[in-house]
């Protein structure tokens, strides 16, 4: 099942997606998913990021192909970071290069939203706790990250978490096919069982850590292939069964 949160009428309504046709449904979906018989068409409606986060709780480091890539050990324990809620955007939305930075980094990977609040959950009963998974687009000033040494400022400017185009319920997370496009060029392409850390383990550990609410998203950490994106690209994140996040650089590139 594919869960959309879309705009009409200037109003904000959730949806399930089949095929072109947006099936209303009268609650959150966090509540319930029950029909409210009204319907549109996909091309009459905006796509919303289709969760509204309190927190994003992202990861670095969680694929061994992008430890790899970067020379750094594994981690003893998930490497967890946050990204604030003023960072959401969702499809076909711009991603705002910001002037403080001379690099801007796409990194595709797919996020787990959460159904209800979870508080010290084992690993074994966290799946209760998803709603389902989407794609993410964990944007990042890479020349900002290694300056400050820690990632608040280089994960979080406006606009650097993109998110869609949907919430699909029905997935393996530990075996589905990520790529990431940039401008039609493919830069990344990984199946998920190269995560170091599981799902279920990510919801464990950082439910020890703090509370996550429903639509939170824990975003699972991008693979190898990361790259630079510059005004005028297009970045599109695709994952298996879920769909394509589309999303295009805007703005002024660094000047001196």
């Amino acid at each position: 099942m594919k869960i959309v949160r879309f705009a009409i009428d200037k109003k904000a309504r959730y949806g399930i997606l089949y095929g072109e046709t947006i099936h209303v449904i009268e609650d959150k979906p966090y509540r319930s998913i029950k029909p409210s018989g009204q319907t549109y068409e996909l091309n009459e409606v905006k796509l919303l990021s289709p969760c509204q986060p309190s927190k994003i709780v992202a990861l670095g480091l969680n694929y061994h192909s992008h430890a790899k890539e970067m020379h750094a050990r594994l981690p003893d324990a998930p490497l967890i970071f946050l990204k604030p809620s003023t960072a959401v955007i969702g499809p076909e939305d711009n991603i705002n290069y910001p002037p403080a930075s001379e690099r801007i980094d796409y990194e595709g990977e797919l996020a787990v939203v959460i159904k209800k609040p979870v508080w010290r959950v084992s690993i074994e009963a966290a799946s209760d706790y998803i709603l389902g998974y989407t794609c993410f687009n964990d944007i990042t000033a890479r020349d900002l990250q290694s300056l400050d040494k820690q990632w608040t400022r280089s994960k979080g400017f406006d606009t650097f978490a993109a998110i869609g185009p949907c919430i699909e319920t029905e997935i393996d997370p530990g075996n589905i096919l990520l790529e990431t496009y940039l401008n039609g060029k493919l830069k990344q392409h990984i199946n998920t069982n190269d995560l170091i850390y599981s799902v279920p383990e990510l919801i464990n550990f950082v439910s020890n850590v703090m509370t996550l609410l429903p639509g939170d998203i824990i975003a699972t950490g991008t693979p190898s292939g990361i790259g630079p994106m510059y005004p005028g690209d297009t970045v599109e994140i695709k994952i298996e069964h879920i769909g394509t996040l589309k999303n295009y650089v805007t703005g002024d590139a660094y000047k001196n």
